[in-house]
């Protein structure tokens, strides 16, 4: 049996895939922020919709408060398989299952003069109501707040030192530093006294897929 080859055919085929690509390249170009945008310069995402891949590719990541849930690796992620990844340089942090990503939600780390430590952890306590007995709020001995005073030292003689909200508190260190729900700013920056803030719409979640033992990375 002879094979014949129709260049004619060929030469069709490579013309269509040319026509294609200089189409696709037509479509956007690179921005002066390194990001994709179309012929009118506007953000261009090339990723499919629904995808993680989109999500990492819209204009606003990583600093959106936004999360993602790819929930058929959710479902299958459990205290057995699990562990946490927190990015300080992008202030995210990621459930993992493996090297899939489970849940991708925002963070706010340790402020400059309280960073928070990178390193290799294991989640050594967990707690759904949990308050600080560092940072809290200071009282006077009329139930009128102290304002800038937050720790047990400044307690005044009859006023009292009500402990800072950590739900959800997955203690990570013996002298402090944990995840638990916090304030995330608008700004989205390191703002913490080392503790590892989550967004509310995730760290229950997060929470419920881990275990006392569970790796954490902070890096």
């Amino acid at each position: 049996m002879n094979l014949v080859i129709n260049p004619f055919g060929i030469l069709a085929c490579v013309f269509v895939m040319l026509l294609s690509s200089c189409a696709n390249r037509n479509k956007y170009t690179v921005g002066p922020d390194g990001s994709l945008v179309d012929k009118d310069g506007n953000h261009y995402n090339p990723h499919e919709p629904g995808t993680y891949d989109h999500f990492k590719g819209e204009k606003d990541y990583p600093k959106t408060r936004k999360v993602w849930k790819n929930e058929s690796v959710l479902a299958r992620t459990n205290s057995g398989n699990s562990s946490i990844l927190v990015s300080l340089d992008i202030q995210r942090a990621f459930l993992m299952n493996g090297d899939e990503v489970a849940v991708d939600y925002p963070i706010s780390s340790g402020k400059k003069s309280r960073p928070t430590p990178p390193g290799d952890y294991k989640i050594l306590e967990k707690e759904v109501d949990k308050a600080s007995n560092a940072y809290g709020k200071v009282y006077d001995a009329e139930g009128n707040r102290i304002y800038g005073e937050e720790t047990p030292d400044a307690v005044p003689e009859g006023g009292k030192f009500v402990g800072a909200p950590m739900p959800y508190w997955m203690r990570l260190t013996w002298d402090g530093v944990g995840h638990h729900i916090g304030t995330i700013p608008k700004g989205r920056y390191a703002a913490s006294h080392a503790c590892i803030r989550g967004i509310r719409e995730a760290i229950p979640t997060v929470y419920g897929k881990v275990k006392i033992g569970t790796p954490v990375t902070v890096e």
